[in-house]
């Protein structure tokens, strides 16, 4: 099913481009689509295995294609060509000056209590070490916290922020700010867990920042199983040294592009509705899942609209952003090039290629009622959940710039409190889970903080039938689920996946 649906979520999305977001809407002209809504989603479904092959193609033919690389370039001058000979109108590359950080060759190498090679990545915009690399004892955290109270054990170290995975927004704040807590500590290099909830010997690469006046020390992130290692050999009370050698540097920045292509809408051209995600990726991936596939399925969604002789009323765009996973320079100079421009909405994925369920969407009450009412139209594939709370790093700027509230996304925490409270203390806007990820996070955290979860968990929940969003239907009635039981949504497909992936 995943292969087949991923192209149709993106494909019948864009029926929202045909219904004006007024007070008039409602639910009976939202169905006034359901053909034109059908028609999309049984050509996205029917060509699914075309668009699988060019994302084939993409990734396989061009590799990692990582801001300021040739291999970046080429895709774009081909993903242009492509486009052209789609039919799409309006198809160009807006130029951008994006980072060039290079990694070079690296290595970790732990000396003590034994060696062992630890499988690590850089992180991208991390300066390197000296030559001959860095011999140093390590101190191993779990927080923030853990390292003030702990900072005069750092001068001189490299420390290791062994922070469990709670949520990505939570836990990613040491990748990102590791390096300028462990360098005001003294601290001669920094180490992080990867951030991640599991991991098979697999160190994670992502970005990081320095800050003014604060010391540039190297930055690189191991695995989740070495980086529990490390905490139980001090726990045990033992000399941990690691040697530490990066070759990484920063190059001159270099000329990219963001690649935009529409429709041009019959009535309201001006108002924009943009369909986007990122092409690059970084430089030890080929970027498929982020996020070739989502990039993939905007590119198709609009191919569709023209295919089909589906003129939208407004102009709807796709934008491939570059630069997004080291700097956000694609996403700021489009907002900065189309600032005069209305955008009424914009969608992105970049949250992998799995078997859709819906959106996530962040603006007004009245614009939440809207596209409620045209998800309906993709319920038939399963994917016509609305969840408040969307937007992403690219697409947010545009809306911004308009007032259409897609960076209010920006100030919510989500999680649950047990879990989060730090994170949460002094928001003024908090998500919480669903019924079904509270209850297996509350099970599992305790035993994921202390590392004694080794391999998958499989959660078995049971619940009644009247949950919210149901529409009457056979199966509900009282004789058939009285003392029944049916499985649904086996195997990473229920609609809380997200959120516990997400916590």
């Amino acid at each position: 099913m995943l292969r087949r649906t991923f192209p149709a979520l993106s494909a019948a999305a864009c029926a929202a481009a045909f219904l004006a977001p007024s007070t008039s809407a409602s639910q009976d002209e939202a169905k006034r689509y359901r053909d034109a809504a059908d028609r999309i989603v049984a050509a996205a479904l029917a060509d699914s295995a075309a668009t699988w092959s060019r994302l084939a193609y993409l990734v396989d033919t061009f590799g990692p294609r990582f801001s300021g690389t040739v291999a970046l370039e080429r895709s774009l001058d081909w993903i242009l060509s492509e486009m052209e000979a789609d039919g799409l109108e309006g198809v160009r590359g807006e130029p951008v000056m994006v980072p060039h950080w290079v990694r070079g060759q690296e290595s970790a190498t732990l000396l003590s209590p034994r060696r062992h090679d630890l499988p690590m990545l850089g992180l991208g915009g991390s300066v390197g070490t000296p030559r001959g690399g860095i011999q140093a004892e390590v101190l191993v955290v779990g927080s923030f916290d853990e390292l003030e109270r702990r900072s005069d054990e750092a001068r001189g170290r490299i420390v290791l922020f062994d922070a469990p995975f709670t949520s990505y927004g939570e836990t990613v704040r040491y990748r990102s700010g590791g390096a300028v807590a462990a360098a005001r500590a003294g601290a001669v290099g920094s180490l992080v867990r990867s951030v991640g909830p599991v991991s098979l010997q697999t160190p994670h690469t992502g970005g990081m920042a320095y800050e003014e006046g604060v010391a540039r020390i190297p930055h690189a992130a191991i695995t989740v199983e070495d980086a529990s290692m490390l905490r139980r050999m001090q726990e045990r009370g033992e000399r941990i040294e690691i040697d530490l050698r990066m070759e990484a540097t920063t190059l001159p920045d270099a000329w990219s592009r963001n690649v935009v292509a529409e429709l041009v809408g019959s009535e309201r051209p001006d108002e924009v509705v943009v369909l986007g995600g990122h092409i690059d990726s970084w430089d030890v991936g080929q970027g498929a899942m982020d996020d070739g596939g989502g990039s993939v399925a905007a590119w198709e969604a609009v191919r569709l609209l023209g295919e089909l002789g589906l003129r939208p009323r407004r102009t709807v765009r796709v934008v491939l952003w570059t630069n997004e996973e080291n700097g956000l320079r694609g996403a700021t100079a489009y907002a900065d090039a189309h600032a005069e421009e209305t955008h009424v909405l914009a969608m992105e994925s970049d949250a992998g290629v799995f078997a859709p369920t819906g959106f996530g969407f962040t603006g007004s009450d009245e614009a939440y009622r809207i596209v409620s009412e045209i998800g309906t139209l993709l319920e038939g594939i399963g994917a016509g959940a609305i969840l408040r709370g969307g937007g992403g790093a690219d697409s947010g700027h545009p809306l911004r710039r308009d007032g259409a509230g897609a960076g209010l996304a920006q100030q919510a925490v989500y999680g649950l409190t047990e879990l989060q409270r730090d994170g949460i203390r002094g928001s003024e806007l908090v998500a919480n889970p669903g019924c079904y990820p509270t209850g297996a996070l509350l099970a599992l955290s305790p035993l994921l903080r202390r590392g004694l979860v080794s391999g998958s968990v499989v959660i078995n929940a049971a619940s009644g039938v009247t949950g919210a969003g149901r529409s009457p239907k056979r199966e509900l009635l009282f004789a058939e689920v009285a003392e029944d039981y049916r499985a649904y949504a086996v195997g990473n497909t229920h609609r809380h996946v997200a959120e516990l992936r997400a916590c």
